[in-house]
């Protein structure tokens, strides 16, 4: 029974892992509150742009995370990289977010890449509203997880 109980333990750690998923209170493929890529964020340096969708992408941040969802967004000044936040939060969201879609992005402002981007903490697309992350920049999907 015990070798049993060994044996189980063994397989569901082993095929967390190889899914990328690491420990549960680690998980979300590497866009955890404490990850280097989510520590970007600096809830002091926000702004807010306005502009039009011209591309939704998966992108990869870093290297080990799991896909995030990514806008070009052309405003008057510039075009724009947005990072919204992981795939699979993103994509079981209520608000959809397509090319040609007039949006207001509120995030910080960073250099990714050797590139202007900015880390949304929401888009605001017509009267929705898609809130990624709170005031002090803590990633919604990271949920009850708290600094």
């Amino acid at each position: 029974m015990i070798f049993g109980v060994f044996v189980f333990a063994f397989i569901l750690v082993t095929d967390s892992f190889s899914q990328g998923r690491g420990w549960g209170w680690r998980g979300s493929g590497g866009w955890g509150q404490g990850s280097r890529y989510c520590m970007m964020y600096e809830s002091q340096a926000t702004e807010i742009i306005s502009g039009e969708v011209i591309s939704v992408d998966k992108i990869t941040p870093r290297k080990g995370m799991h896909y995030g969802i990514h806008l070009m967004v052309k405003t008057e000044k510039e075009e724009i990289s947005v990072h919204l936040g992981p795939g699979w939060f993103i994509e079981n969201q209520d608000t959809v977010i397509k090319t040609k879609d007039m949006v207001q992005v509120k995030g910080s402002r960073i250099t990714f890449e050797g590139k202007p981007a900015i880390i949304a903490a929401e888009v605001k697309k017509g009267e929705e509203i898609l809130i990624l992350r709170d005031e002090k920049g803590f990633p919604v999907w990271s949920g009850w997880r708290r600094r």
